[in-house]
């Protein structure tokens, strides 16, 4: 009898040194390395509303009371930053919707194309009593979808302009080494100004 006590009792023992060395170890050893945060808002509900897995040719966006179709869009590329142009058909012709994710914010632009300007970039310009100065410009790639009237894929440079302290927007595109700048009128519009009913799948 005493010799199964003390057989028990060297287990419980060796059992105690054990959980000892084991925790001593675990407090000791180096930590793994921590992931990283995540930026909860970074997909956002308003931000998958507007990507291109919803808007696309077919797509129908709403807005001020007016329902346009999506004929066509343009994935426009500069390094890693990219946003998208999205070509609609239902109000008075020439307009675009355009949606860019830059440093965690949405932004969108309503245009309406206007080649009747006969101007083309500067760093000032006034335009229908609205004075406009360049926010950036830059080259890169685009691709397209749908009926765009520009290639499925080439070269683009685009000079971006805005009114001081406002919403108003002036652009300037032209796609391809020898194409032509193309001017638009344009200004912000918030998620809940639109309604977006996404584009039907391949």
């Amino acid at each position: 009898m005493n010799s199964t006590w003390l057989i028990l009792a060297v287990i419980l023992g060796a059992l105690a040194v054990f959980f000892l060395v084991y925790s001593a170890r675990k407090r000791n050893a180096p930590d793994a390395a921590p992931q990283p945060r995540q930026d909860p808002l970074k997909f956002s509900d308003d931000y998958r509303s507007f990507g291109p897995g919803v808007i696309g040719p077919g797509a129908i966006v709403s807005h001020g009371g007016v329902d346009y179709v999506c004929r066509g869009a343009i994935e426009l590329r500069q390094g890693q930053y990219v946003w998208h142009e999205y070509l609609l058909d239902g109000g008075k012709g020439g307009e675009y919707l355009s949606v860019e994710y830059d440093e965690g914010q949405l932004n969108l632009g309503w245009w309406i194309s206007r080649p009747d300007l006969g101007v083309e970039p500067a760093t000032e310009l006034t335009v229908e009593g609205t004075r406009y100065r360049k926010t950036e410009s830059g080259a890169g790639t685009y691709r397209s979808e749908g009926t765009t009237g520009v290639g499925e894929s080439g070269s683009y440079t685009y000079w971006d302009m805005a009114e001081t302290g406002g919403n108003r927007l002036l652009g300037f595109e032209r796609y391809g080494d020898d194409g032509s700048w193309e001017s638009s009128l344009g200004w912000k519009v918030l998620p809940g100004e639109l309604q977006v009913y996404p584009a039907p799948e391949q």
